[in-house]
């Protein structure tokens, strides 16, 4: 199955979010994206892509260790840009550093575990808002969103997401944070 480990929003926080990204939806052109809806919101920490179901109890039990060694952090929804003129995205502020911890933790445990990691840019926590096929002008999108600053939270879970699937996305295991010594 194809999954990836992830950092779910506050549900108020998605609400927000979602009160700011209605009014762009509606600006000329919003229609030649494809919208991701507010269930595919989140923030990948690893993508893990195929995975053989015989290394998946190694893949959540090393997944269970990272969570249990990292502490719940702070974190809100912040912003937004875009990846190539193809990906509109929201950003992320609060504890980054403590965030990117995380997720190269979580990328060194999918490894421990035998899943193969293609070479990734570096990290750049971000929700996925809309994609374009081709370079589009996103910058009145950015522009709508560059003020946002949401509701903060405290991350307390890791989550190992199925995608690809119906629903597209499903929690498929968690993991509390910060349960270990």
């Amino acid at each position: 199955m194809k999954l990836f480990a992830a950092v779910l929003p506050l549900p108020e926080a998605v609400d927000e979010l979602a009160r700011t990204v209605a009014p762009l939806r509606t600006l000329p052109g919003a229609d030649a994206l494809r919208w991701t809806g507010r269930a595919g919101w989140h923030y990948t920490l690893a993508f893990l892509g195929q995975v053989d179901d015989t290394l998946i109890p190694a893949l959540e039990a090393r997944l269970a260790h990272t969570a249990r060694h990292h502490e719940p952090f702070e974190l809100n929804i912040t912003g937004g840009g875009s990846f190539g003129g193809k990906v509109l995205w929201a950003g992320a502020g609060g504890q980054l550093t403590a965030m990117a911890a995380l997720a190269a933790a979580t990328k060194a445990a999918a490894q421990e575990a035998g899943i193969t990691m293609e070479e990734h840019r570096p990290y750049v926590p971000h929700l996925t808002l809309a994609t374009s096929r081709t370079a589009a002008g996103l910058g009145r999108y950015t522009d709508g969103l560059s003020g946002f600053t949401g509701i903060p939270w405290t991350v307390r879970e890791l989550v190992l997401v199925r995608s690809g699937a119906d629903p597209q996305y499903k929690v498929v295991a968690a993991w509390p944070l910060g349960t270990g010594t």
